[in-house]
Formats: structure tokens, sequence, C-alpha cells
């Protein structure tokens, strides 16, 4: 699979500017989040994917056969393609940065790249990722800035799964950092706010 195998819209930036390549979640498409992006760094080059499997009709990027449990053959398979488009626009930007920004479906397959190549990403904000595995030990995730967004109610993320992989990531000497919020799967504003701060003091 190489780049053009992915739709996707993008905002291109001048050669030494960050990169942001943002992940939406299911049922979501390209522009869930790319006038986002647009806001948290006007100068950045964008890049949003569009994921190529639908469930129902609703667009993901990667299968599953029921609620939280993954065709893991499948998610391997689409994460060293994701990978490969990642390389391709990294290539083409030249960046000074690359962030990546990914909501539940969205930030499950962002972290699955991370995993796989740590090296792609300087910065991620995974929000309500669900990750039901114990990942291998990784030193190439030292160092690697991560915000990880979550809901204490999430029916979708549970707490617990969310903060074992905060716990690995830590574990792996990544500078992590956890906000909570009181609700669920919702993004409320004090999400979208910690999200900002994070990219901000990236820069």
């Amino acid at each position: 699979m190489t780049q053009s195998s992915y739709h996707y819209r993008a905002h291109e930036a001048e050669p030494g500017q960050p990169l942001l390549i943002v992940f939406h979640g299911t049922g979501g498409d390209e522009n869930q989040f790319f006038g986002y992006g647009r806001q948290l760094l006007p100068d950045a080059g964008i890049v949003a994917p569009r994921g190529d499997v639908s469930e129902h009709g609703a667009l993901r990027f990667f299968r599953r056969t029921g609620e939280g449990v993954y065709d893991m053959d499948d998610l391997r398979a689409r994460t060293a393609a994701m990978a490969r488009f990642v390389e391709d626009r990294i290539e083409q930007a030249r960046p000074s940065r690359i962030i990546g920004l990914g909501y539940s479906n969205g930030a499950n397959i962002l972290a699955s790249v991370i995993l796989s190549r740590p090296e792609l990403f300087d910065d991620a904000v995974l929000m309500h990722p669900l990750i039901p595995w114990q990942p291998e030990p990784n030193a190439g995730l030292a160092g690697r800035r991560m915000l990880i967004t979550a809901g204490r109610n999430d029916p979708i993320c549970p707490p617990s799964t969310t903060q074992l992989l905060a716990d690995y990531l830590v574990g792996q000497k990544a500078d992590v950092e956890l906000f909570w919020h009181s609700g669920g799967h919702e993004i409320p504003q004090g999400e979208i706010a910690a999200v900002g701060r994070f990219i901000g003091d990236g820069s």
C-alpha cells in the first residue's frame, strides 16, 4: 500500500514547519479534525487520512470483530500501511516536528503506528484510545511526548485500560501527560483546552 492508497485532505506548508497528522474516529472522515488542526497550528502542514475500512457504513482504520475486540492480523497490516503513508508525507514535507493527533479509532491506529515505528512521531495526542493488549517493551518510545485524554465514565474505553496504556508508556520512558474528564466518550471543552496546551508547549 502506498501513499496514494489513502484518500486524504492536506494543507501544505513550507519545509521546516511542523507537520500535524490527524486521525478521525469511527464514523468520521478526513474533515473531522482538519479544521481543528489548522486552529491548533496555523502555520503547520496538516494531513488528514480517511479510514479505508467500512463498518456498516462507518469509516474506520482497521477491522474489529466486536466492541473492543480487534482483528489483530488486519491491525498489523493496516498499521504497516499507515506507517508507510506517514513516512511518505514526512519525506515530502521535510518538517521540523511531527505531531500525531487521533480520536477513538484514530487514536488506536496512531498508537499502533507509534508502537511499531516510534521514530515517526515526536509528539502524539491520543484522545480516548483503547489498546486492549500488552505491548512489548520498546526502547524507541523513550523521550516521545504523549498526551492521553479520556473520560472516567467512558463506556467504550474503560479507564482501567487507559491507565494501563499510560503506565506502559511511562515504563518505556516516554514523556506522558494524562488528562481525565468526568464524562464519557465525548470531547468536552476542557479536553480541547488540554490538547491546545500540550501542542503549544511543544513548539
